[in-house]
């Protein structure tokens, strides 16, 4: 059953929430030069999630803590949850058809991770969405996630800084892993429709499973850890810049990219929904306006 695993991952996927939201924060108090100065410094309004199975017991879920009109963070959520139960038809079928084995005779599930997506007030600080989590059934375990950079204005030196501290996080664990991960990102963060990425990439795993638990539980703990050094230092060099209209306009347009894409193609979503959790800490990732002309 991985009772002490599950325990561990879904513990550090908390603390990982823990320190994001203060260092967030932290950004807000900081934030005293350059545009939105004169509002007051966003706070995160945390509500606890609950999710029920379909004779009503209790089914897990989690934290979602969302600050919205910050003047650095126009909107930012960061969740967590621990769900568990048991898998409706259409989702054992696409756990099936992903190679899952058994599922559809003992559809047990238990899930946990967190999911983070900020979009910002100054439209010269990137976007960015990161998210990382452990899947448990019967026959089966694997890890997953990553973090991704959104600039609606781009800055070379920024992609720069951000690649190069998640590679610097993934290194020791093999040093083909970031290029493969970040290859998978590209992939998987592309808009078909559009034919265009949605931002400027950054490192992507899902079904991790070397069969050594420890040891990819330990990288997915270093795919959190790189997060905040690697975006962190961009906000801030970002957030005081002047910006105008255009400006504003360019990230509302950009934004919409973000939404087509949550909808549409997301796995996260798809699957949160499919599951019955609450719909709006699902749907937390969707950002407060944007623009499609």
């Amino acid at each position: 059953m991985m009772d002490t695993e599950k325990t561990r991952a879904s513990a550090w996927f908390r603390d990982l929430r823990d320190q994001i939201v203060a260092a967030f924060e932290a950004l807000e108090d900081s934030h005293d030069t350059g545009p939105f100065i004169d509002m007051a410094p966003g706070r995160f309004e945390v509500t606890e999630t609950t999710r029920q199975s379909d004779d009503g017991s209790d089914a897990g879920g989690g934290l979602m803590s969302v600050m919205r009109g910050g003047r650095v963070y126009e909107k930012v959520g960061v969740n967590v949850s621990t769900v568990y139960g048991t898998l409706g038809k259409a989702a054992q079928q696409a756990m099936a058809a992903r190679g899952v084995p058994g599922i559809e005779a003992d559809p047990r599930f238990w899930a946990s991770g967190i999911s983070l997506v900020a979009h910002m007030q100054n439209p010269h600080c990137p976007a960015v969405h990161m998210n990382t989590r452990m899947f448990w059934t019967p026959g089966a375990w694997w890890f997953g996630g990553g973090s991704d950079l959104n600039p609606c204005i781009e800055y070379d030196e920024d992609t720069a800084h951000f690649h190069a501290t998640q590679k610097s996080h993934l290194d020791p664990h093999g040093e083909t892993l970031y290029p493969e991960l970040k290859a998978w990102a590209d992939e998987y963060f592309y808009i078909p429709h559009r034919k265009r990425a949605r931002g400027v990439g950054g490192i992507f795993m899902d079904d991790r499973n070397t069969g050594d638990w420890e040891a990819d539980f330990a990288l997915t703990q270093d795919i959190g850890r790189a997060f905040l050094p690697a975006y962190l230092p961009l906000v801030e060099k970002r957030r005081v810049q002047n910006c105008t209209d255009a400006d504003k306009d360019t990230q509302l347009i950009h934004r919409g990219l973000y939404a087509e894409y949550n909808l549409v193609y997301d796995r996260g979503t798809k699957f949160g929904l499919a599951t019955g959790h609450d719909a709006n800490a699902v749907l937390m990732s969707l950002p407060p306006l944007a623009k499609w002309v």
